[in-house]
């Protein structure tokens, strides 16, 4: 599971004309799925992502986290964070997950962020043709794979 998370003054999804999910001050995770990934590899990521510190603190440190801060988090899914460019000049997403095995572990990491932040998150729409916007604070971009743990 590869995730690639923002800090964001304000972020949001809209699909169709609607939008679907919206935060202020947070999180906005885009995540991608693929085949080998399991419930421990979000769980971990999951934990990781709710206690991560790279908000400031009162003297301007980066030691807080969305947690600290009363934050929230947007998921959005994005297969192609698991696209593979060593070949030709088009990417290829074999590595990514097909939806009957995407879209149980994406609805899992929804529940798990929601637990673990203590309130609900924001979300996209698995599959859909999403248009997100936000504002990067910082700008403070992290990326994180489950299978990079240790």
């Amino acid at each position: 599971m590869r995730v690639v998370i923002q800090r964001v003054a304000t972020a949001s999804v809209t699909v169709e004309g609607q939008i679907t999910g919206a935060i202020e001050r947070g999180l906005l995770v885009l995540m991608g799925i693929e085949d080998a990934d399991t419930k421990e590899d979000l769980e971990w990521l999951s934990g990781k992502m709710v206690n991560l510190r790279i908000f400031d603190d009162e003297n301007g440190v980066m030691n807080k986290s969305v947690l600290d801060i009363g934050g929230g988090i947007l998921l959005v899914s994005q297969f192609t964070l698991h696209a593979s460019t060593k070949k030709g000049n088009r990417p290829s997403y074999i590595k990514a997950s097909k939806p009957e095995i995407a879209i149980p572990l994406y609805e899992a990491m929804i529940d798990h962020l929601t637990n673990d932040l203590g309130k609900p998150i924001g979300t996209g729409i698995f599959g859909a043709d999403m248009k997100v916007q936000l504002l990067n604070d910082g700008p403070v971009t992290i990326v994180m794979d489950s299978k990079n743990k240790e």
